[in-house]
């Protein structure tokens, strides 16, 4: 069971960040608005997640204006998409040894 545990990845122990993975992974871009209203978090702690997301590599972003208005979208990389199905086979595996 200790090797299974060690496949799980860290990054994505919390919450939110399993929610915005978890949304990613069934949509092609999803906009920050959406996050915050899907996943219930805050303008900051929806942010940092990102932020933690991005530093590995796991999202790509896309700013643009619609209108005048800012807008940021998110979509999964291949290593993201990767790092996360790597993670729920771990959790499979986990499931299965009861």
């Amino acid at each position: 069971m200790k090797e299974i545990i060690t496949k799980l990845n860290k990054k994505f122990d919390n919450k939110t960040r399993l929610g915005i993975m978890s949304l990613l992974m069934v949509n092609e871009w999803v906009e920050f608005k959406t996050f915050k209203e899907m996943l219930g978090v805050s303008d900051g702690n929806l942010a940092s997640h990102i932020k933690t997301l991005e530093a590995e590599k796991y999202l790509q972003v896309k700013k643009q204006f619609v209108g005048k208005k800012p807008q940021t979208s998110y979509a999964v990389t291949k290593v993201g998409k990767k790092a996360f199905n790597d993670h729920l086979d771990a959790l499979e595996a986990l499931l299965r040894r009861r």
